[in-house]
């Protein structure tokens, strides 16, 4: 594996992480050239419903010269970022036939749109951007459509005219907000409080991320159809586990009763679980605050199986191998006949008997958490 810099300063945080991951330095704000010798991992979900299926080919000969890939990360800050950063890196290797220039932009938009730009200047082959915000694209993005360099989004989505991006893949944001409302209501009927008066907090991610704003406007459904569902507050956490910590702590010094937490990611419920023990709150399967939390990562659903997360919902980081697949077609000269696809997801309980959810789309069965489950997941 090696790696090139360019105009990079160092960020030991995120050094520290990919050094975990990878052995490799990481750099907040750096643009990287790597390689690695895995190979192309078979895509997660492939197989299954049409609406996660690209057209095409799944394998199509590229010519043995790499194609050169620039992907702009929003950062390090959760357990769920870093599996999708590792994907990428499995993914997108030199035995796969590219050469990968990485930007971990440590949560900063301006970072993201400055190395778009400096990809485009390159120039590299493809853009893969998994965007911060929703904002802030549309100049960037009409500079590479006019470079001819095709951009494919990841996870968040963004306010922009579609024909200055490929494709995206990722989450529907506002049914998992949907289905923890929905969760909620049911939960609260099998204990006989479908009547009482509830105080929920919220937990939110980065304001303005279209993860934020979809689960905000999902969940907020149900607490239209329920009036004793109290929202006593509602900050920002930033999706990571010590911001999720100091709001749960204002939260539990603001107000005398709390019966629900529901945090926008795993590692915001870790950090308001570590402010509940600190306060000897009870929580969880047998304590006194519900816990909600979405991403569904590996430590999240340790949690739920240990009884400290009742709910969490899958948002899936594996979408780089759907990328690789998607830029194999546009060379193979084979059309995406979609603009939009979501990924195959799951929702996970800490309860016996798991619920059966309802959407537009048909329904889905909730799932407990066990050892075996945790073992065949890849993150």
């Amino acid at each position: 594996m090696k790696a090139v810099y360019a105009k990079c300063r160092k960020h030991p945080a995120a050094m520290l992480f990919l050094a975990c991951l990878l052995a490799l330095a990481f750099c907040a704000c750096a643009v990287w050239k790597l390689a690695d010798n895995q190979k192309e991992p078979k895509l997660p979900g492939s197989g299954q419903e049409g609406e996660y299926s690209l057209d095409g080919p799944e394998r199509v000969q590229l010519p043995r010269k790499l194609v050169k890939v620039g992907f702009v990360q929003v950062g390090h800050e959760s357990d769920w970022r870093i599996a999708m950063t590792k994907s990428c890196m499995e993914v997108f290797s030199e035995e796969n036939g590219y050469e990968l220039y990485f930007l971990d932009a440590d949560n900063q938009p301006q970072a993201q749109v400055e190395a778009v730009r400096r990809f485009i200047r390159e120039p590299v082959d493809y853009l893969i951007i998994a965007p911060i915000l929703t904002t802030g694209w549309t100049a960037v993005l009409k500079e590479a459509y006019h470079a001819d360099i095709p951009v494919i989004l990841l996870d968040r989505t963004i306010d922009c005219d579609e024909r200055y991006y490929a494709a995206w893949f990722g989450s529907d944001f506002v049914q998992e907000g949907r289905y923890a409302g929905q969760w909620l209501q049911s939960y609260l009927n099998r204990q006989g409080r479908g009547a009482d008066d509830i105080n929920i907090v919220a937990i939110n991610g980065t304001l303005g991320a279209s993860a934020q704003l979809g689960r905000t406007e999902g969940f907020a459904e149900y607490l239209k159809r329920h009036r004793e569902w109290n929202l006593l507050a509602e900050e920002c956490g930033d999706f990571t586990e010590s911001g999720g910590r100091a709001v749960m702590e204002q939260y539990l010094e603001t107000f005398e009763k709390i019966d629900v937490v529901i945090c926008q990611n795993d590692n915001e419920a870790f950090g308001a679980c570590a402010a509940m023990d600190e306060a000897g709150v009870s929580y969880g399967k047998d304590g006194d605050v519900i816990v909600i939390s979405f991403d569904a990562a590996r430590a999240g659903l340790e949690a739920v199986m240990d009884g400290k997360i009742n709910a969490d919902f899958e948002c899936n980081p594996l979408s780089p191998p759907y990328a690789a697949r998607a830029i194999r077609q546009m060379r193979a000269g084979v059309p995406l006949k979609k603009k939009h696809f979501y990924l195959p997801e799951d929702c996970f309980t800490s309860d016996e008997n798991p619920m059966l959810l309802v959407s537009e789309n048909g329904t889905k069965q909730m799932r407990s958490v066990t050892r075996s489950l945790l073992e065949e997941r890849a993150y």
